[in-house]
């Protein structure tokens, strides 16, 4: 029985797991990549110099946070996938898969005292005519390439949406010599208008700086097209152009790659496998699940930290796993007294948040964009379209899980986690309920495939023995 796990070695789970080793804790980190980071530090250990020049001063940022948790006496597991949560009287007991050799995975469970979520954020969908064709990627998963191996693309290059991500990786593209043919902004103007005003608190936040030098890095050297609509990819077999109105006009330009993105939203599929409580958050258009002020989900010793909350940025989610963390240690000891440290730590919180209300204003993504209708495709997994989610709410689907029953939208290997919030907004649009009432997809463990065999494995009797367990399940 290890006293924390913490899930996801990005900004929150790095911290988390320094501050939990500091204060005694017997702490358990797991990641899925090969090395810690998570998205936005991923790569940097081993990154040359010119690399991290490339990616720039945030990037570089997090090394002080990998070389602490390097330091703390905490155990590392790395290409570990977590399958399962499951509550075992005062603590959980967590499914754990680890590569090994030859493509083998090694089943385990991991008993802990407490968990910790921090699994970091994914790209909200991006469903637009064309999307799944050859050539055609996000935003962050271009920037994921640049990070772990320097690669950018080839060819005739649009990056489209909405989001602060665009203009740095244009920007990132730029210093790394990949020319980009157009620069495609989906956000509507009025979205500025209604930012305004909380532009006070952006002002005065770390994000305008660095915001305002992005933009003058790419003025007069990226062309630039606002105000976009309609917009799609164009291909027989494979992206060959995209297509968009701006200005009253129908545009087509050649494009070999597409990279899309329009924000980011909270990676919740395994806090909401493990029966958190999520709600809708009506200004940043995701669910979100319900924590107290030091983390604590509706599941009693079970936390989340960082952008798989609420979107907050790097610095932000390292604060938030700091704070989880001495929460965690002192509920342990049975410790009472407040905590000036946590307290200072959320006085900093406080501050890093300055200025995301505008930002989460101003890259409001339109609906058009979100919620797409016709032959487009909602659930890539299993081929879903737009019009079959709205043909099943027609036959009275009233919520996501309703859908998945008349069309298998969320029942492929992703479990939802690609489409499901796409398809809980067109089953709004459609039976004109409030997202509250919609809901979000019904989650279930395994949360990450496994085989019957890798099941099999994790409770195999001993040769020429019998299970202790008896059965799996």
């Amino acid at each position: 029985m290890i006293d924390l796990l913490v899930i996801g070695a990005g900004p929150a789970g790095l911290a988390a797991t320094a501050e939990a080793a500091a204060a005694g804790l017997s702490v358990v980190l797991v990641d899925e990549n090969a090395a810690p980071g998570g998205q936005i530090y991923r790569g940097l250990e081993g990154a040359d110099p010119a690399r991290i020049a490339l990616l720039g001063k945030a990037y570089r940022a997090g090394r002080p946070l990998i070389e602490a948790m390097r330091r703390a006496p905490a155990t590392l597991m790395l290409r570990t996938t977590v399958w399962s949560i499951e509550r075992r009287g005062e603590g959980f007991r967590v499914g754990v898969a680890e590569a090994g050799a030859g493509g083998q995975r090694r089943m385990q469970e991991l008993a802990a005292r407490r968990v910790l979520i921090a699994t970091g954020a994914l790209e909200r969908p991006f469903p637009i005519p064309g999307w799944t064709l050859p050539g055609v990627m996000t935003a962050g998963a271009a920037q994921t390439l640049l990070k772990a191996s320097g690669a950018g693309p080839e060819g005739p290059t649009v990056i489209a949406g909405s989001g602060p991500l665009l203009f740095l990786l244009a920007a990132q593209y730029r210093r790394a010599g990949v020319p980009i043919d157009r620069l495609l902004l989906t956000t509507p103007a009025a979205n500025l208008g209604a930012a305004l005003p909380r532009a006070a608190a952006f002002l005065a936040s770390p994000y305008a700086g660095k915001g305002l030098g992005l933009l003058a890095g790419l003025a007069g050297r990226v062309r630039t097209v606002r105000g976009v609509t309609g917009l799609a990819a164009e291909g027989d077999g494979a992206l060959g152009a995209v297509s968009y109105v701006a200005g009253g006009r129908e545009h087509h330009v050649p494009a070999r790659t597409l990279l899309l993105h329009q924000g980011v939203v909270p990676q919740a599929s395994l806090a909401m496998a493990a029966g958190c409580e999520h709600g809708w958050n009506p200004e940043r258009l995701a669910f979100e699940p319900t924590r107290d002020a030091f983390g604590e989900s509706s599941v009693p010793g079970l936390y989340i930290a960082g952008d798989c909350a609420g979107i907050g940025g790097a610095e932000a989610a390292a604060l938030e796993g700091r704070i989880a963390a001495r929460r965690i240690a002192t509920a342990l000891a049975g410790a009472t007294e407040a905590d000036p440290t946590a307290a200072a730590l959320r006085r900093n919180l406080r501050h890093a948040l300055r200025g995301r209300a505008f930002l989460d204003r101003l890259y409001r993504p339109p609906d058009a964009l979100r919620v797409p209708e016709g032959d487009v495709l909602v659930c890539r997994c299993e081929s879903v379209t737009a019009a079959a989610v709205r043909a099943a709410c027609a036959r009275g689907a009233t919520g996501p899980n309703q859908v998945k029953a008349f069309t298998r939208a969320g029942m492929g290997p992703c479990q939802g986690r690609l489409c499901g919030l796409t398809v809980a907004e067109i089953v709004a649009e459609a039976t004109g309920q409030p997202m509250e009432a919609v809901g979000h997809s019904r989650l279930r463990f395994p949360s990450k495939p496994v085989t019957l065999g890798e099941l099999a494995t994790l409770h195999a009797p001993p040769q020429g023995g019998r299970s202790r367990h008896g059965r799996l399940f």
